[in-house]
This record gives structure tokens, sequence and C-alpha cells, in this order.
């Protein structure tokens, strides 16, 4: 059975943390629990009540020793995917996704045979056998195709799930598994749409934090379903004490950092089961006002 979800270890990862009210998407609507300096705020009991699916789903999956697939392209998720797959012996891609990955594999498969030639002609010493000029070329064609299908060179077939970081940034490789009935596991920000997932996570999927946790959640409940041991994660699960997104916000005025910094200071009170006292500070989320 997969290991229990608690609610502040989420917060400490900062998973409750959403996108500035204006940018939302408002089918998220249901998975929010507030708002906050003009910030959503994730309702993290949705959040471990979807992950239980997901956790069921992977466990599944891993019983069956089907393999799957993690997707995390932007910066925030490129190292917890690629760890993800190595730790259990699944495929990841953290780079541009190539159009047609699923859905032309097997055009790609022939790009892959093309890099397993490359990697046999070093291993027997034959590259070195060509002149510098070639040997060059060669080598910059192994650069580019192990950058781009390096996480996928053991996948053979399609993969019976793919876990996804951000599914609005990799929407061609939501669309692509949609189209081929392949399950979609997604990580599922303020922002995103969540009709396009199977298993939707609402979490914060753009600190590095959030994502770790989240994917070491899924990639744990894959394992103990194929009974396999991994080697501990080693990427961190607590953020910074702070506004996660501030980093990405305009500079602000020194009152407003105030402001800020006070409201950061309490917010473990919105986060508890107890009824919402400061109601100034959080508000449920309005319909969008039509134009």
């Amino acid at each position: 059975m997969s290991r229990e979800i608690t609610r502040e270890e989420l917060s400490a990862a900062g998973v409750q943390y959403g996108h500035q009210t204006k940018r939302w998407n408002p089918k998220m609507k249901s998975y929010i629990y507030g708002v906050k300096n003009k910030n959503h705020i994730i309702d993290l009991e949705k959040t471990i009540t979807h992950l239980n699916a997901a956790q069921k789903l992977l466990e599944f999956l891993g019983s069956k020793q089907q393999k799957i697939l993690f997707v995390g392209t932007k910066r925030s998720g490129k190292n917890a995917v690629k760890e993800a797959a190595l730790r259990s012996g699944n495929f990841y891609i953290n780079n541009r996704w190539l159009g047609g990955t699923l859905t032309n594999l097997k055009t790609i498969l022939i790009r892959i045979k093309a890099l397993w030639e490359i990697e046999e002609e070093e291993k027997k010493g034959r590259l070195s056998l060509r002149t510098k000029k070639e040997q060059i070329k060669i080598l910059k064609e192994k650069a580019k195709l192990e950058k781009a299908l390096g996480g996928i060179k053991q996948m053979h077939k399609l993969p019976a799930a793919i876990v996804v970081v951000d599914p609005k940034g990799d929407e061609i490789a939501v669309k692509e598994a949609k189209k081929l009935n392949i399950p979609v596991i997604a990580i599922c920000d303020t922002n995103a749409d969540p009709d396009m997932v199977d298993y939707v996570i609402p979490g914060n999927d753009d600190l590095q934090e959030s994502v770790n946790l989240i994917i070491n959640i899924l990639v744990e409940a894959y394992a103990e379903g194929a009974q396999i041991k991994m080697n501990p994660s080693v990427l961190r699960t607590v953020a910074p004490k702070r506004e996660p997104r501030q980093i990405n916000r305009p500079v602000m005025s020194s009152e407003n950092q105030a402001e800020q910094q006070t409201s950061v200071a309490n917010e473990n009170v919105q986060m508890t089961n107890e009824p919402v006292v400061q109601v100034a500070e959080v508000e449920k989320p309005s319909e969008p006002k039509a134009e």
C-alpha cells in the first residue's frame, strides 16, 4: 500500500501556492481553497484525494510491470522527472517534446536506433577510424539525439501512462496521449485546464520543491506496486520560508512588501481545518466577470 500523504508535507513544499487570480482557469475553481495577496491558494485536501487516486493507478501499473513516461520540460520539473525515471526503471523527457513522440512512435524509434548505432560505433572504436570532420559531425548528431531522446532510448513501445509536470506547457504531449487513450496524470496549477487530464493533481508546478515532492510520491507508488527498492531521492522537498512565486513578480513597494511578509507569517491560519477567521486575507474565488 502506498504511503500516507500529509497536508503538512505538502504545505512545507509550497504545493498550495497558485497563480495570480487574473491568470486562473475557471475550470480549476473546485480545487481552489481561497485567495491571498491576489494569488489563489490550492485546497490541499483535494490534492491529497487526487494524489491517492493517482497512487492507486501507478501501484497497479507497477504490479503489472508496465512502464510509464515522466514528462517535465519546464525548469521546475527537469530534475524531478529524470530522477524518478532513473530510480524506477521508467522513461522521461525533460527537454523539448518532439511532435509525434507517441502518435508517430515508428519514426521516433528510427531516430533512437540511429542513436544506438552511433554509441555502438564509439564503443567498438570504429568512430576513431573516420576523418576528424566526420567524427565532429557524428558526435554533434549524437549530442542532439541524446538531448531529445536520451530518456526514452530504452522505450520500444507506448507507455502505459504518462506523468506530466505542466499539462499547459506540454500540451502536445497530453494531446498525443489522449488521442491514444493513454492515461494522463498531471500536476494542475490554477492556470491549467483539468479537462485535458485523467488524473488531476492540484498543485504548484513552478516551485521545484513542490514538483519534487509530488513526483516522488507518485514514483514511490509505482515502486511499491513493482516491488522494487529505489535509491532515496536527493532532491529538496521543503521550500524556502517565503512566498514562492514572489521571485517572478514585479518589484513591490516597501509598504506592500511589509504587508506581504505579515501575511506569509500567518499562512498556517488559512490552511487549517478551522473556519477562516481572517476573511480579508483569504476569500473564496468568484466567477469570472463578463466583459
